[in-house]
This record gives structure tokens, C-alpha cells and sequence, in this order.
């Protein structure tokens, strides 16, 4: 089969643009309604995306007064939207930095056993003292300590997904045997972050344990998805950047002894879609016009750890902000917005205008033809596996993607028509089930 774009509808309230809820067609509730997602799921699930995601922190991030401010959360969120789809894989965010793994491990195993197989699991660490501190923690933690404990999570979670040998029900009613004993392999884990001693109280689930995913790009981030990432979320601003990227990911991936086309490199897109060029800039423009640019400068400060005030709207980045090192928060991010306003001579204004659309990820404004012309570049260019559709605007601007773009990445043989007989999201991904890691030959599904 030719080489196919993954596609993953990155959902977000009214949208990615922090101005959307202001335009007369958004609803400023729209964030904690059913409804609004099972209509963008469903919407999704016809363009036949591989699957739908939601972000997620365990804090209340940032000034309310700016957009709409809190989100359902997504494992919940998710359930419902499984009996609402049938198809689409359903991707939630959790924190390694403040869940324990047992806990977590049975959550995502039940999605996947209610989903019949759609399941991902989109692990951060969590950055900001604002999380910390909601779990009794004076500071966040060291950005290595972060990983550090978030690789024994997922050593942790392997295991408890494996306790169960897929054939550990055996359920003979003439014998009186419900469940093979000797199928059940306890964990026992004592380590550094973690002791968890029993084994999970849900059976394997279809893909035995969800898709992997990962979102951060520094060092200690890519290091991490290459050693256990299926599928990675990366914001990146140029067609060079993205190729880098995707070779050091990739080398990094065949180096830490996996199959490099076992990671699939998603880099977020902001599609601002037109019926011509003027039109789709004028669309971008309304919605900048809309933003308030205080609630941005408080934003950029926050992120650039700078005190309050030392900003000017018309006046360039401080030329002696602190190196990426210093910084424990979101490192790669923080690189990438300085190193955009640096490369394109940006005033904090046009920075925040940037940043309005997709927080650092690529805002892109054309007409159908162009929005599939750019995804189509970095997909044959060596810069993506798929892309993180993030429309500026919901539900409207996924839909227009659906009924514009998709239709002609489908004629061009970029994306599939039909969902087909690929029933579970990992072999949508192309990646085989995995073994159980306590049995040494148990089958496991072909690779497709």
C-alpha cells in the first residue's frame, strides 16, 4: 500500500485561536458540553482521521478572563465519545508528574476495552509550579527528575497491562474455573518513584495496552519518545526544522533498537482555510483583531520567566533572556518562541499574533488547494508522518477541512477513503499488537 497521512483532530473548546470564542458563530460554554464534541468527533470520523485528542493539565492554567478556562476531563470526556463513534482512536492527555500508575494503567485499559481497541495515551510530565503546587509540592520538579520518574511510570504501566495473559480467562462452567491463576503475573515493582506490588484488576485490553504518545521535543523529551513513543506531537515553524526533527527522532528511535516506522511524527498544523487566498488572510486577520494583547504579554512573560512588566508591545524580545537550559518548564517550546521571533525580527506584538493561533505551531492561511499542498510537502519531504489538524476556529473550521482539504488529499492517494477492516487505532498506525512482556511466545497481530 502507498505510504498513507495519519491524521489526529487536536480538539480544543471553541478552537485553537484564543480570540475564537469571541466571534458570533462560537459558544463561550461549548467547553464543557457533550455535544459540541460528539459533533466534532463524528465530523473527524467522516474526513476518517486516525484519531481525535485532547490536551489536558491538572491545573487552572492562566487568567480566565482571556478564553474559555477549564476543560472535562479527557478520560471521561473520551468514554463518552466511544459510544458516540465507531471508528476514530481517542487519544487523552495524563501526567506521569501527578497520577500513579496503577490507577492511570486501569483507566486507559478500560477506554480500550469500552472503545473496542481506540485507546492513546498522550504522556507529559506537566511543567509550571501552578501544578505543583495542587499536590502539595512548594516547586515543580527538576525537568530531568520529570522524566526521570515519568520512564519508571511507564515501566510500571507495561507491566500492569501484561498481568494478564490474553487467555487468563478461561471460563469453564462444567470444570468451575473462571480464571487460570498461573496467567496472572503480579508486577512486584519496587523502585525509586513506585512500589506497586499487585497485578491490574482489568483484563488485557484489544491492543494490549494503548498507543503511546508523546508531546515534547527537548532533549530529555525526544530521548523519551525514542525509547517508548508511538507516536510523537511536535510543534515546529519551518519545513527544515520539521526535517531535522524528524531524522534526529527517527535515528534516535532505530538507535534505542526499535523499527523507526514504529514512531509516527505528527507536527501540529493551524489551518485558517478561504475559497481564495484574500479571502483565508482576511479570515486570519479578523481573528487576530480580536485578541487582547495584554492577556498575551502576561502569557509571554509567564513562559519567558521574565517579571511582570518587562515587555513593551512594540518593542522586540530582551536580547538577554536565559538560555534554554535554565529553564525547567516547557524548554522546547520555549525555544522554539524565541527562536521565531529572533529569525523574523518579531515585536512582542506580532509575536503575540504569532502565538494566537497555535501557541508556537505552524498557523498556515490559504485556500483548500494550498492548506493540502503544504501538508503534502512536509509529508514526501522527509518532515511528517501525519499532521495534528488544530483548527483555528470549532466546529467550523473542522468541518471546512473535512469537506475541503480531505477530499483532495483523498484524490491525491494521501488518505484513505474508508476505514476498512484496521479496527483498532494501532493498526491504523501500522504497529503490531504487542507481546506480553512475562510470556515468551504469545501471538500477536501482524504488523499492517
Amino acid at each position: 500500500m502507498t505510504r498513507q497521512l495519519h491524521l489526529n483532530a487536536f480538539l480544543m473548546n471553541t478552537g485553537h485561536h484564543e480570540a475564537s470564542w469571541r466571534l458570533p458563530e462560537s459558544d463561550p460554554y461549548a467547553h464543557v458540553e457533550l455535544d459540541h464534541y460528539v459533533r466534532l468527533a463524528r465530523t473527524a470520523e467522516r474526513g476518517t482521521f486516525d484519531s481525535l485528542f485532547l490536551a489536558d493539565g491538572p491545573q487552572l492554567w492562566g487568567n480566565i478572563a482571556q478564553r474559555p478556562a477549564g476543560a472535562l476531563e479527557p478520560l471521561t470526556l473520551l468514554t463518552a465519545l466511544a459510544t458516540a463513534t465507531e471508528h476514530i482512536g481517542l487519544i487523552a492527555t495524563a501526567s506521569t508528574s501527578y497520577n500513579s500508575p496503577y490507577n492511570l494503567a486501569r483507566k486507559f485499559a478500560s477506554l480500550d476495552i469500552i472503545s473496542g481497541g481506540r485507546a492513546g495515551w498522550n504522556i507529559v510530565t506537566t511543567a509550571g509550579a501552578e501544578a505543583a503546587r495542587n499536590f502539595g509540592l512548594e516547586h515543580e520538579p527538576a525537568h530531568a527528575d520529570r522524566y526521570a520518574r515519568a520512564a519508571e511510570f511507564l515501566d510500571v504501566a507495561l507491566k500492569l497491562w501484561d498481568s494478564w495473559e490474553d487467555d487468563a480467562i478461561v471460563a469453564d462452567k462444567a470444570a468451575g474455573v473462571w480464571g487460570d491463576e498461573d496467567k496472572i503475573h503480579p508486577p512486584l515493582h519496587k523502585g525509586t518513584y513506585f512500589s506497586v506490588e499487585g497485578a491490574l484488576n482489568v483484563p488485557r485490553s484489544p491492543q494490549g495496552y494503548p498507543l503511546l504518545v508523546q508531546a515534547g521535543s527537548s532533549e530529555d523529551g525526544k530521548t523519551f519518545a525514542a525509547r517508548y513513543a508511538e507516536a510523537v506531537f511536535t510543534a515546529q515553524q519551518t519545513l527544515a526544522d520539521a526535517q531535522a526533527f524528524y531524522a534526529d527522532l527517527k535515528s534516535r528511535t532505530e538507535a534505542a533498537g526499535r523499527d523507526p516506522e514504529h514512531i509516527k511524527v505528527l507536527p501540529g498544523i493551524v489551518p485558517v482555510i478561504g475559497s481564495t487566498e484574500a479571502e483565508a488572510r482576511a479570515n486570519e486577520q479578523v481573528l487576530e483583531d480580536h485578541i487582547v494583547h495584554r492577556h498575551g504579554v502576561a502569557n509571554l512573560e509567564r513562559l519567558l520567566q521574565l517579571p511582570t512588566g518587562t515587555l513593551q508591545l512594540d518593542a522586540r524580545l530582551p536580547a538577554d533572556l536565559p538560555p534554554e537550559d535554565a529553564i525547567e518548564g516547557a524548554k522546547s517550546r520555549y525555544t522554539l518562541i524565541v527562536e521565531l521571533a529572533r529569525r523574523d525580527h518579531l515585536t512582542v506584538r506580532q509575536l503575540i499574533g504569532r502565538l494566537g493561533g497555535g501557541r508556537g505551531h505552524l498557523t498556515f492561511a490559504g485556500t483548500p488547494e494550498q492548506v493540502a499542498d503544504a501538508i503534502e510537502t512536509w509529508f514526501t519531504q522527509g518532515a511528517a508522518d501525519g499532521f495534528n489538524i488544530m483548527p483555528a476556529v470549532l466546529p467550523s473550521g473542522l468541518e471546512t477541512f473535512v469537506e475541503q482539504v480531505v477530499p483532495i488529499l483523498r484524490g491525491r492517494g494521501l488518505l484513505r477513503t474508508e476505514y476498512g477492516s484496521r479496527q483498532t487505532l494501532r493498526e491504523r498506525y501500522g504497529l503490531p499488537r504487542p507481546a506480553n512482556q512475562y510470556v515468551t511466545s504469545t501471538p500477536a497481530l501482524a504488523a499492517v
